[in-house]
């Protein structure tokens, strides 16, 4: 089964951002913890629009992004999210090729060497 992610970009309440980054670093200590399946989790900003967030999330698999959003440091996250935004739009992905995240399966296509 190939790897699945998430690039999900939260437009924030004006004055939330610092809370919501502070809810954020909690929330991926979380993932950290006790997240093997989750290969990355990131949470960026943008540059010229500080009240918005981009996450860049990649999992084993469908069914480890399910685990994700059954923990309890993603649930606490979750009900809490519409306190910090005005809006959430998430685009799914399935990974093609990539370098530098750990545990890729042998499926995920490699380029040939150059």
């Amino acid at each position: 089964m190939s790897q699945f992610g998430l690039v999900v970009r939260f437009a924030l309440r004006p004055g939330r951002a610092e809370a919501f980054d502070a809810l954020m670093r909690d929330t991926v200590a979380g993932i950290a913890d006790n997240e093997p399946r989750t290969l990355a989790y990131a949470v960026h900003t943008l540059d010229g629009e500080p009240d918005v967030r981009i996450f860049y999330e990649l999992y084993t698999s469908e069914e480890a992004l399910a685990e994700h959003e059954s923990q309890t440091t993603t649930r606490y996250f979750l009900d809490r999210v519409e306190d910090y935004v005005t809006s959430i739009d998430v685009q799914r992905l399935r990974l093609v090729t990539a370098t530098g995240i750990a545990n890729l399966t042998a499926d995920t296509e490699r380029p040939p060497p150059s």
